[in-house]
């Protein structure tokens, strides 16, 4: 049984080339889009994608509804059947437009890919998450072993998260140089560090505590006075991996990046269970620090320059992408409303852009 199409293959190759140097999406979106097209080539029977009809994209939907998780047995989520399907509906716009397409494909046709409005919903919600406060972290940080230096390192990779809230990426790419302890500042230069959208950028360290600050020091101090570390060497080295006579075993500190973010979440996820707390991801710190920075900051001024400490260019993006109330917080804030209300307090917002407005509730509404 065919298992792939010559055409398809080809065509595939030229999309491919597309994303990636006129979309300039990231390898990793890239092959999410390559593995959607592919999983629909499978359930249409490899057809060339010339003959394209609308039945095709129909059923595909229909299978991927159908569809189980191969570890869970539920159903596929609403969020990978959209992903899939906004991924195809983009290649075959792309499709319509390319010579030898064009008589055989409409862009209309792309739509037949849309997945139902419902779903779409469903697969956009956004859902509380766990996002553990300053003193659960410390709880974690306290909970963790100092014995070796690979243990060492764990430690101080989760406190740099908070100090800094660099994304895990973005930490697993950075130098020594890149800290500059007597600013209290992270460079996140996009020439060396893995940053979002390569986005250039200097962090001061956030106020979350000096004992958090100072395992942080303790580390670097540790890197380049024991180990001798220069100034381009890792600031969190990977593991360094030998084979023992039990297999593959870790032996310290590796002189070379990590390649991904990978091992950074295993870190923090076994750092949580070890301290019996949620699991709270890396990138949950960012929350972390937002939530604080609405706590602390009394005036716009002070929160727009904790939102661009976070490497956020617009205020709003820091409310509405890491700004999520708790349900427990938004409990509290609607009665603080209520008497407000009752008590006929004035509304001093007038004149002020929305950024401006966001920023002075969120100061005033601090506990």
């Amino acid at each position: 049984m065919r298992k792939h199409h010559p055409e398809n293959e080809r065509t595939k190759r030229r999309y491919v080339e597309y994303l990636k140097h006129a979309r300039q999406l990231s390898d990793a979106s890239i092959d999410q889009t390559v593995a959607a097209i592919a999983d629909f080539e499978a359930v249409t029977g490899w057809r060339d994608f010339r003959k394209f009809r609308i039945e095709w994209a129909q059923k595909y939907k229909r299978d991927l509804g159908e569809r189980t998780n191969d570890k869970t047995g539920r159903l596929l989520a609403k969020a990978t059947i959209s992903s899939r399907l906004m991924a195809l509906k983009g290649f075959f716009e792309w499709l319509a437009g390319q010579s030898g397409f064009r008589a055989k494909l409409t862009y209309s046709d792309a739509e037949y890919f849309r997945p139902s409005a419902n779903d779409e919903r469903i697969a956009k919600a956004v859902r509380e998450r766990p996002v553990a406060g300053i003193e659960e972290i410390r709880q974690v940080l306290d909970a963790m072993p100092t014995g070796t230096e690979i243990e060492r390192r764990d430690r101080a990779l989760i406190a740099f998260t908070l100090l800094s809230g660099a994304r895990d990426n973005a930490i697993a790419s950075m130098s020594i140089k890149h800290v500059e302890f007597e600013r209290r500042t992270v460079f996140q230069d996009a020439r060396e560090v893995r940053t979002k959208n390569r986005k250039t950028f200097t962090t001061w360290f956030f106020p979350v505590g000096a004992d958090i600050e100072q395992i942080v020091v303790e580390w670097v101090s540790f890197l380049t006075k024991e180990r001798g570390f220069g100034p381009n060497d890792p600031l969190f080295p990977a593991t360094k991996v030998t084979l023992g006579d039990n297999g593959f075993e870790a032996a310290g500190l590796a002189r070379h990046h990590w390649k991904d973010a990978a091992a950074i979440r295993r870190i923090f996820k076994d750092a949580f269970a070890r301290a019996g707390l949620p699991y709270a991801n890396p990138h949950s710190f960012r929350n972390t620090l937002a939530a604080l920075g609405e706590k602390l900051c009394t005036t716009p001024e002070t929160f727009k320059a904790w939102s661009q400490n976070l490497g956020h260019q617009h205020v709003l993006t820091t409310f509405t992408s890491y700004g999520a109330v708790a349900n427990h917080r938004q409990a509290e804030i609607f009665d603080r409303l209520r008497a407000r209300a009752r008590t006929g307090a004035r509304d001093d917002t007038q004149g002020l852009d929305n950024e401006a407005v966001l920023a002075l509730l969120a100061a005033r509404l601090r506990p």
